[in-house]
């Protein structure tokens, strides 16, 4: 009872009051890991918590210790806990596709904790930078944020990003989350982020910072098109487009990025399922491929095989096709509730079920899950002062910036100057935006920028929605934007797209600007009195070519979706702090192209017989509103050819073709026969333009038609280089004649053509005669 007397007595009581609150949320949001040895000293006669002995040796310790049940338990997205054997519940699904996001269930924000995470933009738009540096960059910050969200418990280790599916359509909903169509760009940039994700900073090839995954894998690109969902499609592909297309990325995701996971899609390949597709996985991924990972269904893949695809009878059934098939991990139960009874019944082997275990737990080894208390580890000192900083908030803004597109620039409109501007117009459904900024698989950003505010920070703005929504179904607030048009120096129309018109699961059915949005820029550039700026917020391309014909309109730019820091990005554009360098990732189509073309088709090539266009600028053929690759600046840029040979003659291997030089048209372009051989091209490029940039230089080839539906124009390189006003800079690419120049012939195999390739950079071309 001293205890009440002392005047110190409600202090107390409050600071205990605080402290088991503080108790309680540590609790809560506390990391999980295996192996807490500091609490439970038992835990140390057990090899896998043993960290001086190699990975293979502590998994295979731990998965003879596991029952079957047990082993099911931990190959699904919400694992079960072992407590006799130390080991916590774990949740495999979290998501990293441009910034930490809590759409997976084991990453989430707390106000408390971590109330939002860096939001860079949208995977389609950081593509347009042709910035692998940046790229790598992205990824580097992206996982330090998720390593710090980690040891503070809320999120996971294991995150299920990037998307590398081909954006072969523009109407598909999650185009925006891909690098774009070319398969080159994707897988580039696929290993890039993959590579920032993963490598820790000691070099450490055994360890892993955060685990990564691409996906989907593989011929995904079609969500919910009129009558046709992903939960029923059956991708019918080639060979050809198979492997020159749909499945390089994944196989340089594993080949070059040593990415921890490959993640099968729902759509069945050519009347298969994906993850239940041996030769797609064990044969192919795990086989050829070599994966030094764990395989992942899609999320409920399992039960979409059974329920909607009917493809078993049972769903035991299902559960042994996938493991047979090589699937390692379950997102869903199926494999958790299923599994046991599959075994008991001979559908598949306990074998099996090990595998899948020890892929699994190998990568959470590998990322010191069983290493006990993380705080006591590499990144241990991480936590919630390392997300949202300063820097990385300026980077999402760096690289909204140099993924922004200018398309029209008619008078060199653009720039332009502040001190000119005395009130400018903004006017459109995105010119406020902000969740539209950020797209699909986004969480909860530090803050946003939005147009609106970016543009409002340098000069005097006057504001009209025009549409109050991106439908812009109504014309009634069409007449106050055109009024404030006529008054304004200058106009910004900020139109596009949002999640209601393309997202997961939702697919555009058409590719113009929703509703009415047409005639609002119209109407406003009819009647605005200066200059008008068109800026197309957006996933996919959108067919603008009545503005790119309309005099009025005198620029236009696209900014994708540009993340938390895209209005001030707009504005750096705009106003001339930043000369534009983006080029699109992906050709914009005109309207009469999805009139003709339907989505289900999965043929990259074209079909003359059948007036079938083709896909992807390496394919169709047919017009354009904007090619893939295409982008202006504030500078002009001059290509100069250096060096680059007339001639190659092929080395090849002993016995290995029985070519004759007079009847040769292709070799085998497989190590086994083409020779090592590779040639440099050397330029320069000279800004003649009074402004600093950064500028994409392309390098492209057009190979001789002497294989079968060969590219008409394939991307082999690209570089990004930064140039002062006048200044001169020399650009080299070392070319490998084998691997680069080769294309893949009708049954899926890579050859060489000989003859006349043609290389392209910019407007400069020159041809290279190959021969044996």
């Amino acid at each position: 009872m001293a205890s009440q007397t002392n005047p110190h007595f409600p202090l107390l009581l409050a600071i205990a009051f605080l402290l088991s609150i503080f108790l309680s949320v540590s609790a809560q949001y506390s990391p999980r890991f295996a192996c807490d040895t500091d609490k439970n000293p038992g835990l140390k006669k057990f090899l896998f918590c043993n960290t001086s002995l190699d990975v293979k040796t502590r998994v295979n310790d731990l998965v003879n210790m596991m029952t079957l049940q047990e082993k099911a338990g931990s190959i699904v997205s919400v694992a079960d806990s072992i407590d006799r054997l130390g080991i916590p519940s774990y949740g495999w699904w979290s998501e990293a596709l441009h910034g930490v996001s809590d759409t997976g269930p084991a990453t989430w924000f707390n106000k408390t904790v971590v109330p939002g995470a860096t939001s860079y933009p949208q995977v389609i738009l950081t593509a347009a930078s042709f910035n692998e540096s940046l790229w790598n960059l992205l990824g580097k910050v992206v996982s330090t944020e998720a390593r710090a969200m980690y040891n503070t418990g809320v999120a996971g280790l294991t995150f299920w990003s990037p998307n590398v599916n081909i954006f072969r359509d523009p109407r598909w909903g999650r185009g925006q989350e891909t690098p774009g169509e070319d398969p080159l760009v994707a897988s580039r940039y696929g290993v890039a982020y993959v590579k920032g994700l993963q490598e820790t900073e000691d070099g450490d090839e055994d360890r892993l910072k955060i685990g990564a995954c691409c996906k989907h894998y593989t011929a995904y690109d079609l969500d919910n098109w009129t009558s046709v969902d992903r939960f029923h499609f059956n991708a019918i592909v080639t060979q050809q487009d198979l492997e020159d297309t749909y499945n390089l990325p994944f196989k340089k995701c594993v080949l070059d990025g040593n990415v921890a996971s490959i993640m099968c899609s729902f759509n069945k390949v050519n009347g298969v399922p994906a993850c239940g597709d041996k030769e797609l996985l064990e044969d192919t991924v795990r086989g050829k491929w070599k994966l030094n990972g764990y395989i992942s269904s899609d999320c409920d893949s399992l039960d979409v095989m059974f329920k909607d695809m009917r493809y078993e009878k049972t769903p035991e059934e299902v559960t042994a096709d996938a493991l047979n098939a090589g699937l390692d991990l379950n997102c869903g139960d199926s494999l958790k509730n299923f599994t046991a009874s599959a075994v008991k019944k001979g559908l598949v082997n306990e074998t099996m079920v090990n595998r899948a275990v020890t892929n699994s737990f190998t990568t959470l080894m590998r990322l010191g899950f069983f290493d006990g208390n993380p705080s006591k580890q590499m990144y241990g000192k991480l936590g919630k002062k390392d997300v949202c900083t300063k820097a990385n908030q300026d980077l999402a803004r760096e690289t909204a910036r140099q993924g922004i597109v200018l398309l029209k620039n008619n008078l060199a409109s653009l720039p332009l100057l502040p001190s000119d501007i005395k009130s400018l117009a903004v006017i459109g459904p995105n010119a406020n935006a902000t969740v539209a900024m950020i797209g699909n698989y986004a969480g909860i950003p530090c803050k946003y920028t939005t147009p609106l505010q970016g543009l409002s920070d340098s000069v005097k703005t006057i504001y009209e929605e025009g549409c109050d929504h991106v439908m812009c179904n109504s014309t009634e607030g069409f007449e106050k934007a055109k009024n404030i048009a006529a008054k304004a120096d200058a106009v910004v129309l900020v139109m596009g797209t949002d999640l209601s018109i393309e997202h997961e699961a939702l697919d555009r059915t058409e590719i113009d600007f929703p509703g009415q949005q047409n005639l609002l820029v119209s109407e406003v550039a009819y009647a605005a009195r200066g200059p008008v700026i068109l800026v197309v917020m957006s996933g996919g391309g959108i067919d603008v070519s009545f503005a790119k014909c309309n005099p009025k309109v005198t620029s236009i730019m696209w900014v994708g979706l540009p993340g938390q820091e895209g209005g001030g990005a707009l504005a750096d554009v705009i106003f001339g702090r930043y000369n534009p360098g983006g080029r699109l990732p992906m050709t914009w189509y005109p309207r009469s192209y999805t009139d003709t073309v339907t989505m289900s088709n999965m043929n990259m090539r074209a079909d003359p017989s059948t007036g079938y266009p083709g896909r992807s600028y390496r394919f169709y053929r047919g017009e354009t509103v904007y090619p893939f690759g295409y982008g202006l600046s504030y500078s002009l840029y001059v290509h100069h050819l250096v060096k680059a040979p007339k001639q190659l003659t092929i080395s090849l291997k002993k016995a290995a073709t029985k070519c004759s030089k007079s009847t040769c048209k292709s070799i085998d372009a497989t190590d086994k026969v083409c020779g090592s051989q590779s040639f440099d091209v050397e330029i320069t490029v000279t800004n003649i333009g009074k402004m600093a940039g950064s500028h994409s230089v392309l390098l492209f080839s057009y190979p001789p038609q002497v294989i079968y539906n060969s590219p008409q124009k394939q991307l082999l390189d690209f570089k990004r280089v930064q140039l002062g006003p006048w200044n001169q800079t020399s650009v080299k690419f070392k070319v490998d004649v084998c691997k680069q120049l080769s294309v893949v012939d009708k049954d899926g195999n890579m050859r060489l053509p000989l003859g006349r390739h043609v290389l392209q950079i910019g407007d400069l071309k020159h041809s290279i005669n190959l021969k044996i």
